[in-house]
């Protein structure tokens, strides 16, 4: 198998590059190859918390679209561990159906979202590297699914009730280390490489070979390309670094608690103190308290008290 050149970063290349084309074939082609179904993108959105995090952003980025049936897919890249990113995703999801339910609107108009996770961590345990989420009705005596009456599915155009909840996508790059002729996981490879070998031939991967090479960039592009890569490096290991540190201080401190209040004790505080012992490394290396935050998943508003 050849490769061909290095390309631009996903996250990047959605940061900087693909939310500012008309031509949406890239997206189009990997949420195809994702959801199994021919995906049209009729606009991009700006959701809340792309303007409220627009200068974060090195640990994470996310774009939204629409499709021409009006279901909204939140497509979100994250770098590094977080504590609460399950808790993240559902307040995403929560969010997001209200921002787009005007004041007055019937329920009926709640949109369908997709909440797409590109996560470079190891996110939960498993052996999978594609995780999806549904909403299940099911009897507590007899196990059966609750069905919609035929009446609500063409009153709704939908075959069941999980087809009106949110759905959420977990892709784990980090576990994924092959090539495969299924289109899935022919983006899976580019993810994880940024590569996209010539005999790639899933929705989307050709346009990406050619939009986004590196050579492609501006000046001012190829500058700001590195300086995120750099950026990614340093912060990587200011994370690393403190996350090393704060372990030892937090096991130091635990086994002191530990040894006064009791071992199971001691060793829940010892992780508080660990989180605690991190989150001051990582804001004496000058990191923001909301990134902190999603690093060692301790509420922002503490963090002021805690460094």
């Amino acid at each position: 198998m050849e490769n061909d050149e290095k390309l631009i970063r996903f996250d990047w290349a959605i940061k900087r590059l693909l939310r500012h084309k008309a031509d949406h074939s890239i997206l189009e082609g990997f949420l195809t190859s994702l959801l199994g179904r021919p995906i049209h993108i009729i606009k991009l959105l700006e959701s809340e918390s792309n303007r409220e995090y627009a200068e974060n952003k090195l640990n994470r980025v996310d774009i939204l679209a629409e499709e021409q049936n009006g279901a909204k897919l939140l497509i979100e890249v994250q770098n590094e561990s977080e504590d609460a990113y399950f808790h993240r995703m559902l307040f995403g999801t929560s969010k997001l159906i209200s921002e787009y339910l005007r004041r007055g609107d019937n329920y009926e108009n709640v949109s369908k979202v997709y909440s797409i996770n590109i996560v470079y961590f190891n996110l939960g345990e498993g052996t999978d590297y594609v995780y999806w989420g549904k909403t299940v009705f099911r009897g507590l005596h007899n196990n059966e699914i609750l069905q919609l009456p035929e009446r609500m599915k063409r009153k709704y155009s939908v075959c069941n009730i999980s087809d009106l909840y949110p759905e959420y996508c977990i892709l784990r790059v980090n576990d994924f280390d092959k090539w495969s002729n299924t289109p899935l996981d022919q983006w899976m490879y580019f993810l994880s490489t940024s590569t996209i070998p010539s005999e790639a031939d899933a929705p989307g991967l050709r346009e990406a070979s050619i939009q986004l090479r590196v050579d492609n960039l501006s000046k001012e592009e190829k500058k700001a390309y590195y300086d995120h890569l750099d950026n990614m490096t340093s912060m990587r290991s200011i994370v690393d670094d403190a996350h090393d540190a704060g372990m030892w201080e937090g096991e130091i401190k635990g086994r002191e608690i530990g040894r006064a209040e009791g071992r199971a004790e001691g060793i829940e505080e010892g992780r508080l103190e660990e989180r605690i012992a991190i989150a001051r490394n990582l804001a004496a290396a000058g990191m923001d308290p909301e990134t902190i935050a999603s690093i060692t998943g301790l509420p922002v508003n503490k963090l002021t008290n805690l460094i």
